[in-house]
Formats: C-alpha cells, sequence, structure tokens
C-alpha cells in the first residue's frame, strides 16, 4: 500500500461525487504495504480507502471485488466496495483500475496475544465457511506457480545455503503439490496475507474486538489450510527467532475448529503447509528487498524473517491437537 500514482485530489473527487459518496474533504496516501496505490479519503458521509491497482489487471480485478462484497453479504467484517449508478464496482482515476470501499474502524494489534490469535482463528474459519457459497473462481496468484517463476530472479542475490534452502523447499512443495494428499486438501477463497495490519481491532467497548479483515487483494482459489498456516506463521511466531508460539498456536487452532474442523488429511499436511506459506512469503520480501519498485512511502520489510521461520518450521514439525 505504497504509492505509486499521485492523484490529484480534483480527481478523486470527481470520483467520489459520481460514486454518490459526497464531496471529497480530505485525500492522504497510505505509508504501509508494497503492492497498490492506496489512499485514506474522507467525505461528510465517512470513511474510505482508495485504491489504485498497479499489477492486477481489469480482468482480474472482478474476483477479488465480488468476493468482498460476497462475504460483507454473509456477515464478515469486511470492507465494502461503492459500486457507480450502474453497478460496477471496478472504476478507473489516474488511468489507472481503481475501486473506493469502506474504511474498517480500530486500529492494529501488533503485539497480539493469545486472545486476539483466537479473534482472528474464529473469523477466518467463518470467512471460509461464507467462502464455499462464492461462485467465482481465479487462481492464487502468488501460489506454487509464482514461486517457481520468481525464484530465478532472486537466485543471483543468495548466498549459497539460501540457495540450498530455497531449491529444497521448492523440490518439497512441488512433490506435495502433486501428490494425492496435495490435491485432496479443502479449497475455496482464501485472503492469503492476513498479515497484523491487515487486520483492525477495537477496545472502546473494554475488550478487544475484531472489527474486520482487509486487503484481499491477493486472494485466490486454493487449499484453506495455506491460509491458516499464513496466520499461525503471521500471529503466533515469535519475531525474532521465528519459532512458533505454541500457547497462541493451540488459541487460533481451538477458536478455527470451533467453526470449521479440519480434515484429517489436514492435520497430517499442516507441517508441509506452515513451511510453504514460509517460504511464499520469503520469495516474496526477498523480490521486493531486491528488485524494488520507485513509489512515494514505500518500505520494503526483510525477507530474513520469513528464513528464519522457514527454517524453524523445517526444525520443529507441528501438528493442532484435534
Amino acid at each position: 500500500m505504497a504509492v505509486y500514482t499521485e492523484v490529484r485530489f480534483d480527481e478523486a473527487d470527481a470520483l467520489f461525487l459520481r460514486l454518490g459518496l459526497g464531496a471529497l474533504t480530505d485525500l492522504q496516501g497510505i505509508r504501509s504495504g508494497i503492492e497498490n496505490t492506496n489512499y485514506y479519503a474522507s467525505t461528510a458521509r465517512g470513511q474510505w480507502v482508495l485504491t489504485l491497482f498497479e499489477r492486477l489487471s481489469a480482468e482480474q480485478l472482478p474476483y477479488y471485488l465480488q468476493l468482498m462484497q460476497h462475504l460483507a453479504a454473509e456477515g464478515i467484517p469486511v470492507p465494502a466496495p461503492q459500486p457507480a449508478p450502474g453497478g460496477e464496482l471496478l472504476h478507473h482515476v489516474a488511468g489507472k483500475p481503481a475501486a473506493v470501499v469502506t474504511r474498517l474502524p480500530g486500529s492494529h494489534r501488533l503485539r497480539p496475544d493469545a486472545r486476539h490469535a483466537a479473534l482472528v482463528g474464529q473469523m477466518l474459519a467463518r470467512m471460509h465457511r461464507a467462502g464455499q457459497s462464492f461462485a467465482l473462481q481465479q487462481p492464487h496468484l502468488r501460489g506454487l506457480d509464482w514461486w517457481l517463476e520468481t525464484a530465478p530472479t532472486i537466485r543471483p542475490h543468495l548466498a549459497p545455503e539460501q540457495l540450498a534452502l530455497l531449491d529444497d523447499e521448492l523440490a518439497f512443495q512441488q512433490h506435495l503439490a502433486q501428490s494425492p494428499a496435495g490435491q485432496a486438501l479443502p479449497r475455496g477463497p482464501i485472503h492469503a496475507d492476513l498479515f497484523r495490519d491487515n487486520v483492525m481491532f477495537d477496545d472502546t467497548a473494554g475488550g478487544d474486538r475484531l472489527c474486520g479483515f482487509f486487503d484481499f487483494y491477493f486472494a485466490g482459489t486454493d487449499a484453506l489450510l495455506f491460509d491458516v498456516a499464513v496466520c499461525l506463521n503471521e500471529w503466533c511466531t515469535d519475531l525474532v527467532s521465528g519459532q512458533l508460539h505454541e500457547h497462541r498456536a493451540s488459541a487460533f487452532m481451538a477458536a478455527y475448529q470451533q467453526e470449521r474442523p479440519l480434515s484429517a488429511g489436514e492435520v497430517r499436511a499442516m507441517p508441509a503447509l506452515l513451511r510453504a506459506a514460509a517460504l511464499r512469503f520469503w520469495i516474496s520480501r526477498l523480490w521486493d528487498w531486491h528488485l524494488p519498485r520507485r513509489a512515494a512511502l514505500l518500505q520494503p520489510k526483510d525477507p530474513g524473517h520469513f528464513e528464519r521461520v522457514l527454517q524453524a518450521r523445517i526444525a520443529l514439525p507441528w501438528h493442532p491437537s484435534v
């Protein structure tokens, strides 16, 4: 969510007026993230997020926007895309495809405890259940095919021991994907990027409540367990060592399985999917770190964290209790 495309105030104002959201009163670029151009926008009618899509094509975008619309209709707290008078969810501004969505209330919890992990696990399972009735399908664009395509571009930047780790893990994940066990994993729409800065909480009524998930622009149709693994690696991992925090992981999985119990095959596959989720973000962070794009407010993230997570998941396989 860096700013690659500068949007003039009058350009954005014209879009908000066309959508019936009122005249724009404020427009501020969002610093966090690295994929799309995002702005916080305000009108007398509310708070919004304006996104300009820098890599996704107009043909790919309906999946993400309609998925959010579907989940919102199913009661999952996600940003609601705002339609044009004709019902279109995809718009254009500054020469780029764009969307306007509601801005979720609350703030991030960057130092989560077991209760936060449990709230995320519970809502993730509800989201997975709600997604089963979503009709559209689209490949997870940062899945195995992308890892294999991207690996050659980052290889020149790796030390020999890193190259060995990368090659061994890619071979392992290819074998898993082609195996009957891998192909039998339950599938559906996944968020695929549910990090701490993509979840909002609010504590104004006392204890923290989960206000919603956002930034669905890495979503796709894939193994539901991959989404679970991404969250375990993010919400239940020590940021220094990369080790899984057992108490938080158990709280997350207990809450998830109250809503959607894992199959026996998913329980067996969990160690492999935890490795897959670590590999995905190690590769993408290496790519962003060594081959950055020009952008205002761009902040690429250190890839070393997910290298440590991957090494930890290989050394200490973890299965959830059932």
